[in-house]
């Protein structure tokens, strides 16, 4: 059974669901430290009539592991479409199925979205039991600005997709976004991954966070040349998450400088596009960025 809070206990932390409810309960597992696993977590999973899991292998180990017997099902990207039929039905029935990552939250990087839309969507009961993240434990141990962050998932694994996507992000930057990036990387990308961050965002601040929570966990913090160089010399292993911090007031003041002396003598629009064909910049983002600072400036 759950452990029952204490009489000093803070009064909303005494307020928990009295009765385990029926439904989908998504049910987060350690990151790589099985002591993270949490006696909630260990009732919740104990109680329900079927766990999915992305393998259920890996998944099976961590339950015989708490003496958790139960039946397990596999639900990844390939299947999780065609599963949900039966799983609504199970739902229906008032079953009470768990679903799990191989790490961590579920959902977050991983499979389960589809899922939960369709079961919100059906008017059943959704759950989550909270628990590790790797996202945030390595925001924490960056030494970087914690809000507002942006978590990205993994870039994508070709070179011109991922600067796509690294110059679409630069580009909301220099409109106005400033938050910290968090990424997930494979290990035999993660010097290419350093090397367009660093060809795209400039040489910042950033941290790269490998096996949270496991015996050999590492932060390393710097500049991203300072990280390329490091791993360079020391190859990456592991589970990693890669941070840059946010914009550097030099690369915001670049643009804005620009739109208020055009801004000056022009309208908002003909200073949105005088600056888009000065920066390369899309022309709705430079004119959205325009439009906030001529909303600043105040009527002429």
């Amino acid at each position: 059974m759950p452990i029952a809070p204490s009489a000093e206990a803070p009064d909303d932390l005494k307020d928990g669901q009295p009765v385990l409810p029926n439904g989908l309960l998504l049910v987060s597992t350690p990151i790589g430290n099985l002591g993270d696993m949490s006696e909630r977590a260990r009732f919740c999973l104990s109680q329900c009539n079927m766990v999915l899991c992305e393998d259920t292998r890996r998944t099976g180990r961590l339950l015989s592991a708490f003496n958790i017997h139960v039946k397990m099902e596999a639900l990844h990207d390939h299947n999780e479409e065609a599963r949900i039929p039966a799983i609504l039905a199970r739902l229906k029935a008032n079953e009470r199925i768990g679903l799990v990552t191989d790490a961590g939250t579920p959902v977050v990087s991983d499979p389960g979205y589809r899922l939960v839309r369709a079961v919100v969507a059906e008017g059943l009961n959704v759950s989550a039991i909270p628990g590790p993240n790797a996202a945030i434990t390595a925001l924490t141990l960056s030494a970087l600005p914690p809000a507002p962050f942006l978590f990205l998932g993994f870039p994508p694994a070709r070179q011109a997709a991922r600067r796509a996507q690294f110059s679409q992000i630069r580009s909301a930057e220099r409109a106005g976004l400033a938050a910290t990036l968090i990424w997930y990387e494979a290990p035999h990308r993660l010097l290419e991954t350093l090397d367009d961050l660093l060809a795209v965002f400039g040489d910042r601040p950033g941290a790269v966070a490998r096996e949270l929570t496991k015996r050999f966990e590492t932060v390393q913090r710097g500049r991203i040349s300072s990280l390329l160089a490091h791993f360079r010399q020391e190859i990456p292993r592991g589970e990693i998450t890669v941070l840059v911090s946010p914009p550097e007031d030099d690369d915001i003041e670049d643009l804005d400088g620009q739109l208020r002396r055009a801004l000056a003598t022009q309208s908002v629009k003909d200073a949105a596009a005088l600056v888009s064909a000065a920066t390369g910049l899309p022309r709705k983002t430079v004119y959205a960025r325009a439009l906030q600072l001529a909303a600043e400036q105040g009527p002429r």
